[in-house]
C-alpha cells in the first residue's frame, strides 16, 4: 500500500489549522504543510499568538511546528511535493465542535472518509486510513462513497441544529405556561431513545456550520425536486431566527417598551464559550435588533478582538451608516460594560460570567436593574441576584415573582416576531 509521508492542507482556518496540527502531532514521521493565500494568517500561525483560540491548540502547534508542521503561502510547491492533498483528493468531513476541537481530533467518535469507487479512489481512501490509524482505532474509521460521506456531514449538523431548535420551541411554551425548560429537558433527556445531548435552550445556535449545512441541505432538496423535505429543514433555521427575535423583543418589553438611548451591556460576543469565533453568532443579531431600536450597546467578550466585533456589526446586513460608531462601545472588562447600564444581556455562556461580583455591578447600574440570561448560566444564582435587587429574565422560565409595571406605548414595534431578519449577504 502507498505510504503517505507528506501532506498538504489547503486552508489555514478553523478546520485546516487544528486538524493538520493534530495530524502532525500524532504522526511525527509525516511532514504536514498547511498553506493559505492569506499571508497575515500564515504569519500568525508561525507566531506565538495563533490566529484562532481553541483550548489545547497552542500546545499542540508548539510541539511540532518547525519539526514536521509548517505553515506557508507557497501553495504550488506544497501541492507538488505532497503525497496527499486535503480538500482536493478525498471527502474527509470533519465533525469538530469549536471549544473542544483538539479533544475531538485526538479522541474522535468516528473518522469518515469518502472516495470514488474506482481502484485509484480506493487506494487513496486506504492511504488516508493508514494516517488516522496512527491514533484512531480501525473500527472507528468509516469508509463510504463520496456522496454518503458528504451527506453524512450535512445530516449530522442538521440533526444537531434540529434538536436545538426543538428545545428552543419548547422554551417559548415554557415561558407561556410557567414550566421550566431545563426541567423538561432533563425529563425527556433521561429517555434513552432521546438522550440528553443538545437539549440546552438558549438564544439560538450560531457558528459557521449549523446554518450553512442546513441551508445546503435545503438547497439540495429544492434542486432535486423534494420541496416537502426542503420546507421541513428550513423550519430549523426559521425557529432559530424566531428565538433571537423573541429574546430581543423580551428585552424591549421588559425595559418599559423602549430601549432608545438606554445603555445595554452585552456580555459575550462569540457564538459559544471557549472560542473566539463570531460567525453567525446570536450576539450579532441581538445587537442588530437593539441597535435598530436606538439602544447604546457596551460589549465585552474575553476572546473576541475589538476589531472583529466592529467588523461583524458594521456589515451592511446588520447596521446602516454610522450606527456602530454612534451606538456601540467595546469594553475592556465586564464591569466597565455594566457601569451605568439599564440592563445586562448574557449572550455567550462564558464560565467567568457565573463568577462576577454582581453586587458591585448592581450598585453601578441604573435602577431597576435587569439581567437577561440568554444562556441559562446564572440558574444557580437567581435567589442571590433577586436579593441584591436584580430583576431576572431568562430563557424558558419565569423567574421574577413580580414585574415592574409599565404602561405600553401603543406604538407598533419596529420589528415583528413574524418578519424574517435581514440576512448577511455571503462574501
Amino acid at each position: 500500500m502507498f505510504e503517505i509521508k507528506k501532506i498538504c492542507c489547503i486552508g489555514a482556518g478553523y478546520v485546516g489549522g487544528p486538524t493538520c496540527s493534530v495530524i502532525a502531532h500524532m504522526c511525527p514521521e509525516i511532514r504536514v504543510t498547511v498553506v493559505d493565500v492569506n499571508e497575515s494568517r500564515i504569519n500568525a500561525w508561525n507566531s506565538p499568538t495563533l490566529p484562532i483560540y481553541e483550548p489545547g491548540l497552542k500546545e499542540v502547534v508548539e510541539s511540532c511546528r518547525g519539526k514536521n508542521l509548517f505553515f506557508s503561502t507557497n501553495i504550488d510547491d506544497a501541492i507538488k511535493e505532497a503525497d496527499l492533498v486535503f480538500i482536493s483528493v478525498l471527502s474527509n468531513p470533519e465533525f469538530l465542535a469549536e471549544g473542544t476541537a483538539i479533544k475531538d481530533l485526538k479522541y474522535p467518535d468516528r473518522v469518515l472518509i469518502g472516495g470514488d469507487e474506482t481502484p485509484e479512489g480506493q487506494r487513496a481512501v486506504q492511504a488516508l486510513c493508514a494516517v488516522y490509524e496512527h491514533w484512531v482505532p480501525r473500527e472507528k474509521i468509516l469508509t463510504t462513497n463520496t456522496w454518503s460521506s458528504e451527506l453524512s456531514k450535512l445530516a449530522a449538523n442538521a440533526f444537531l441544529a434540529q434538536r436545538i431548535s426543538s428545545i428552543n420551541s419548547i422554551s417559548a411554551l415554557c415561558e407561556a405556561t410557567g414550566a421550566d425548560v431545563e426541567e423538561v429537558a432533563t425529563a425527556i433527556g433521561m429517555d434513552q431513545r432521546i438522550g440528553n445531548k443538545f437539549l440546552k435552550a438558549s438564544v439560538g445556535f450560531g457558528g459557521s456550520c449549523f446554518q450553512k449545512d442546513v441551508l445546503n441541505l435545503v438547497y439540495l432538496c429544492e434542486a432535486l425536486n423534494l420541496p416537502e423535505v426542503a420546507r421541513y429543514w428550513q423550519q430549523v433555521i426559521d425557529m432559530n431566527d424566531y428565538q433571537r427575535r423573541r429574546f430581543a423583543s423580551r428585552i424591549i418589553d421588559s425595559l418599559f417598551n423602549t430601549v432608545t438611548d438606554k445603555k445595554i451591556a452585552i456580555l459575550g460576543f462569540a457564538f459559544k464559550k471557549d472560542t473566539g469565533d463570531t460567525r453567525e453568532s446570536s450576539s450579532i443579531y441581538i445587537s442588530k435588533y437593539l441597535m435598530d431600536e436606538g439602544a447604546h450597546l457596551h460589549i465585552y467578550d474575553p476572546k473576541v478582538p475589538r476589531e472583529q466585533i466592529v467588523v461583524d456589526l458594521s456589515h451592511p446586513g446588520v447596521s446602516e451608516d454610522d450606527q456602530v460608531s454612534r451606538l456601540v462601545t467595546i469594553s475592556k472588562d465586564p464591569y466597565e460594560a455594566c457601569d451605568g447600564a439599564h440592563a445586562v444581556v448574557i449572550c455567550t455562556e462564558w464560565d467567568m460570567f457565573k463568577e462576577l461580583d454582581y453586587e458591585r455591578i448592581h450598585k453601578k447600574m441604573l435602577k431597576p436593574a435587569f439581567i437577561f440570561d440568554g444562556r441559562r448560566v446564572l440558574d444557580g444564582l437567581h435567589n442571590e441576584l433577586q436579593t441584591i435587587g436584580f430583576q431576572i429574565e431568562t430563557i424558558g422560565k419565569k423567574v421574577s415573582s413580580k414585574r415592574f409595571p409599565y404602561a405600553p406605548s401603543g406604538e407598533i414595534p419596529k420589528f415583528s416576531l413574524q418578519d424574517p431578519p435581514n440576512k448577511k449577504p455571503k462574501v
